[in-house]
């Protein structure tokens, strides 16, 4: 899968930008030329979908050798979700979320979200808690115009994210992919936290602590794009209880 979200949709971490990608003597390839060389490795059973000048979404439920895991697009009320890996309590949270039981897990965590986002009865990391499993997803959100990223904690799927030549964000779960456009001012998406674009970065494992940029050097000695990491030195504010009339922007702050 791969997605990418024009300057001014993402406000991605500063951090994530690296000095190097100035210097490298490799020509980065654009976001667009990164797509099409994903969908032309794809042909057969890949596919994107364009928003204007804004995102793109490309993806292909076809296995690698680098992910085995399962993967799955579904498109419902302006809300655009790629899913990688596999939910154990699907039937029980299709059950809590008033879907079908032929509903998959891209369906249930853009049911979640459509919730979260319309009513806010929980705050998000507590929904995050609830998905038992390997998974990786990131939505679209059309209609409000916003993303978000969420990555499970036991490390099974991988996900990167980086910062294109033009501001684009790319997000995938092939390094590669993200390495052709963004060079160095890229890394790993960090397990266990979730990403909304009007919030920014937050671990829903730990909701309590703010998260860390921490200098990441490749094999070349090159700076790259900063990992983060939960700082348990650095508590943020308590979140209070949200009723219906409270909207996503207020989540986690």
């Amino acid at each position: 899968m791969l997605t990418i979200f024009k300057s001014g949709v993402i406000d991605p971490p500063k951090e994530l930008q690296s000095p190097a990608s100035l210097q490298a003597s490799i020509k980065a390839a654009t976001p667009e030329e990164t797509m099409k060389n994903f969908l032309s490795a794809n042909p057969n059973n890949g596919f994107s979908i364009g928003f204007m000048d804004k995102a793109f979404l490309a993806y292909s439920n076809r296995a690698s050798s680098y992910n085995t895991l399962q993967r799955m697009f579904c498109g419902v009320h302006d809300i655009y979700c790629i899913f990688l890996g596999n939910l154990n309590n699907l039937c029980a949270l299709n059950k809590h979320y008033g879907l079908s039981k032929c509903a998959n897990e891209a369906m249930l965590v853009s049911e979640a979200y459509r919730t979260l986002r319309d009513r806010g009865p929980y705050p998000a990391h507590e929904v995050l808690k609830d998905l038992e499993g390997s998974f990786g997803f990131v939505i679209y959100d059309h209609k409000a115009d916003a993303v978000f990223v969420a990555l499970g904690g036991d490390e099974k799927v991988k996900l990167f994210w980086g910062i294109a030549f033009d501001g684009s964000v790319m997000i995938s779960d092939n390094v590669d992919h993200i390495k052709a456009s963004c060079i160095k001012s890229f890394a790993p998406f960090p397990t266990g936290c979730m990403y909304h674009s009007e919030t920014g970065l937050k671990s829903y494992e730990h909701p309590s602590y703010k998260m860390k940029a921490m200098p990441r050097v490749d094999s070349e000695g090159s700076m790259c794009g900063a990992y983060f990491k939960v700082d348990v030195y650095s508590k943020v504010n308590s979140m209070p209880r949200v009723g219906s009339a409270a909207n996503w922007a207020t989540w986690g702050q």
